[in-house]
């Protein structure tokens, strides 16, 4: 990321619904040798989608929502990656995992000379970027410019420690925070009060000690803090309402106070920084 201030923040316009299966079949060649795993795979990406009580065999795309479609996407779009570091290597890093992918440039006349590259590889490969996503952003020092990427937000600030110096931070971003709040209610919620207190923190500990692990990395102490509250304070109310109580969350909270938190482990302290990853 040194030197790199230009980012190309792009989206694939229905990257699943409109994958080529003609341009996937050799790519898929190139790896699998075995006939019965390549005729089960054409089987499983033509066997069509249920609507009602019809059933739609589209020539092109894959079906959604399978263990095996960021595999597919992988294997699609490993022919984009080859592509620019082929020809295109020069104007920036290309950076991709599945259909979400940035490009890290020096300028911004090289970010524009790489869009205009990245729309003519996509269009050989049939596809094209979701005009209303795809975006130019410059990582000046101010912090104007930021961009989310695989869950994270990212954007250029000012070191604590050192005046004057800007690095690269991370840290979850707000859709990841708010679907991790979703998470936490649904594991708190009033239709589960019957289930015995160590399962819900069981259930609690599993899903933060999980989501720790992905977002652990960067500079999410802020973000582990609200969400240490947030999942506190979801499980003291629900305590509360298990308890019947007049006042659920106080109730709720003096238990877990008394009671060391029944074991609830906290996100704050599990973030590893790590290198740096200075812009300058």
């Amino acid at each position: 990321m040194r030197g790199r201030r230009w980012v190309i923040d792009a989206d694939i316009a229905g990257f699943f619904d409109a994958l080529d299966l003609e341009i996937l079949d050799p790519l898929l060649r190139e790896r699998i040798s075995d006939r019965r795993t390549l005729k089960l795979l054409r089987s499983w990406l033509r066997a069509g989608v249920l609507e009602g009580n019809a059933l739609l065999r589209p020539e092109v795309g894959s079906p959604q929502g399978s263990p095996i479609s960021p595999l597919i996407a992988n294997v699609y779009l490993n022919a984009l990656d080859r592509a620019w570091e082929d020809r295109h290597g020069g104007l920036g890093v290309l950076v991709r995992y599945c259909d979400d992918l940035v490009i890290l440039c020096r300028s911004r006349a090289q970010a524009e000379a790489a869009m205009a590259q990245l729309r003519a590889l996509l269009a050989e490969m049939r596809l094209q970027p979701a005009e209303e996503k795809t975006r130019l952003v410059h990582l000046d020092d101010g912090g104007g410019g930021s961009f989310d990427f695989l869950g994270y937000h990212h954007r250029m600030v000012e070191s604590f420690s050192k005046r004057g110096w800007h690095f690269l931070a991370r840290w979850p971003s707000a859709a990841a925070m708010q679907a991790a709040r979703q998470r936490i209610r649904e594991l708190t919620a009033r239709r589960l009060l019957l289930l015995p207190v160590c399962d819900v923190v069981a259930n609690l500990n599993r899903f933060l000690t999980g989501w720790a692990g992905y977002f652990r990395h960067g500079n999410s102490t802020t973000q582990f803090h609200k969400l240490d509250r947030h999942a506190a304070e979801r499980l003291a109310r629900w305590i509360g309402m298990r308890h019947k109580a007049r006042r659920p969350l106080a109730y709720g909270f003096w238990r877990l106070r008394r009671e060391h938190y029944l074991g609830l482990r906290p996100l704050v302290g599990r973030v590893h920084y790590g290198a740096a990853n200075a812009a300058r």
